[in-house]
């Protein structure tokens, strides 16, 4: 029976088993609140990690990180259990724990789980943030121009600094890849800040999350079983969905083609489904339905644990081959048409009214219909539901802080690495643009107050030039005495030529008349001529 798959109880007098070469084809997990859907979860936990097979499990509640310990006979639910186990007959069973790995995106209940923006990618990433169809073109072109200078975006810092610096250039990019328009970058920077209000920046850096370290196996061949703290998430729907999506994508991307195998490679269980798709956009949904499709053939299962099974969208429902269901309540019209919805999804079985025994059910018993060999769903049974080995209900910090340390991961998560990246290296860029105008605006002042001393330098030697020329004129123009003596000189010059003349005038005319006292005309004339020679 444990070689063929996990005992999951006794229904119609028969053992109800899940097929190990089946546990990819997916499941879902469905019933009230109160009614057992997390003791089926464990049960099938614990067998997946005893067959070797590693699982990964979102704890919304804080009640699955019980897998890690052991139950106890001192518990209040042992009686309950020990019965229980004696009516379905499992002589064998016992309380054990399980090797656990607590994980956290918060980093506060587990080790922290991060990747980076680059490994996300822009489609992704415009999911998360709700961009539409233009928004996210634009982040892509960021990312493209990111990859071609060589940018790496490990965080939400890298990333906004892209932004800003395309911005910087929206007019040389929207030439190259087409319109960039500032409008769009201011868009996506919004939805950026939404992201972060949500805690996703928790979510992003390094070191990233080597998918190698969930599938793992301890010193006993035992799968690991790896437990997300989803409490604090739950807050965060969109980021919550979108780490699954990414996680089962990365798993994907990484993972061989081995189609079905003889036991799954890795199973997620996603308690609180409804969550995951509550509020998803179309195009996300279409994405999970995709990933949910496909990851089989990668020997990945997906189990989406839930209240109501019309929670699961129809397109990823129409993939769940193994179903559990526990009891419903038709309390309103909506409840008891999801009742009869319920009861369609399994194959018929005429010992089995489905939609009455939905609302009969007890505590501790569910509807089982499991894949078989041949891949066709057995018929529907009403099953008691085997009990847990391990702890039913929450870890206190103690327990999980020894857990934590004491794993297989240690610190290698704990502390974040923040390696040069593209926030670094175009900080510097900037920087060095700014250095750059700062020499270019301090050269051409220097320039310009090299020209205004020229020019006053110019404008004073032209004005001592002009006082030197002035002194010099002044400095050759005749002082006052001169100016006596030159006036008495000529003034005695003219005297004494006009003496010397009178007398020539009358050496040569002769004559003692008045009329010739001067020399008559030609006495005037050389007088005229001698006492201009004198002057």
């Amino acid at each position: 029976m444990a070689d063929e798959g996990i005992f999951i109880g006794q229904g119609g007098g028969k053992p109800q088993i899940l097929n190990f070469g089946r546990a990819n084809r997916h499941g879902l997990i469905a019933g009230a609140t109160g009614t057992g859907k997390t003791v089926t979860l464990q049960g099938i936990v614990e067998g997946f990690s005893k067959a070797g097979v590693p699982t990964f499990v979102a704890d919304v509640k804080g009640d699955l990180a019980g897998l890690g310990m052991a139950g106890s006979p001192m518990a209040k639910s042992h009686e309950a259990f020990a019965a229980r186990a004696a009516e379905i007959g499992m002589t064998d069973w016992t309380y054990a724990d399980n090797p656990v790995q607590l994980w956290d995106l918060f980093g506060e209940q587990g080790h922290p789980i991060r990747t980076t923006v680059s490994e996300m990618g822009p489609l992704l990433l415009a999911r998360l943030m709700g961009l539409n169809e233009v928004q996210e073109g634009v982040l892509t072109i960021a990312f493209h121009v990111a990859d071609k200078d060589g940018l790496l975006l490990l965080d939400l810092d890298d990333l906004q600094a892209m932004l800003s610096h395309c911005a910087e250039r929206a007019d040389e990019l929207t030439v190259t890849y087409g319109n960039v328009s500032k409008q769009s970058i201011g868009a996506i920077q919004r939805s950026l800040l939404q992201l972060r209000s949500q805690g996703g920046e928790h979510f992003f850096g390094e070191p990233a999350l080597e998918i190698a370290d969930l599938i793992a196996t301890d010193d006993e061949g035992r799968g690991v079983v790896n437990i997300l703290a989803a409490d604090k998430l739950m807050a965060s729907p969109e980021l919550y969905a979108t780490f699954l999506l990414w996680l089962l994508s990365e798993l994907f991307e990484q993972l061989p083609e081995i189609g079905d195998p003889d036991k799954p490679k890795l199973c997620f269980f996603f308690d609180e489904a409804h969550l995951l798709f509550d509020e998803a956009p179309p195009a996300l949904l279409e994405k999970v339905e995709q990933v949910v499709r496909l990851i089989r053939s990668k020997g990945v299962g997906v189990y989406f644990i839930t209240q109501n099974p019309v929670d699961v969208p129809d397109t990823v429902a129409a993939q769940l081959g193994n179903r559990v269901q526990h009891a419903l309540r038709a309390f309103t019209p909506k409840d008891e048409k999801a009742i009869r919805a319920a009861a369609e999804t399994f194959r018929a079985n005429r010992g089995v009214d489905v939609a009455k025994a939905i609302t009969e059910l007890k505590v501790g018993e569910a509807l089982v219909s499991l894949l078989q060999a041949d891949g066709a769903p057995r018929p529907v049974e009403r099953t008691l539901i085997k009990p847990p080995a391990s702890r039913v209900g929450p870890l206190t910090p103690v327990e999980r802080g020894v857990l934590r340390e004491t794993d297989a991961v240690g610190k290698k998560y704990d502390a974040v690495v923040d390696r040069e990246s593209a926030e670094e290296l175009l900080a510097a860029k900037s920087q060095e643009a700014a250095a750059a105008a700062a020499a270019a605006k301090a050269e051409t002042e220097a320039e310009k107050a090299a020209a205004l001393q020229a020019r006053e330098d110019a404008r004073q030697a032209k004005e001592a030039e002009r006082a030197r020329i002035a002194a010099e004129r002044e400095a050759a123009k005749p002082g006052m005495m001169d100016k006596i003596i030159v006036s008495a000189t000529r003034s005695a010059s003219s005297s004494i030529g006009r003496q010397v003349a009178n007398e020539l005038g009358r050496a040569v005319f002769g004559g003692t008349s008045r009329r010739r006292s001067d020399g008559g005309l030609v006495g005037g004339l050389l007088r005229g001529v001698l006492g201009n020679l004198l002057r």
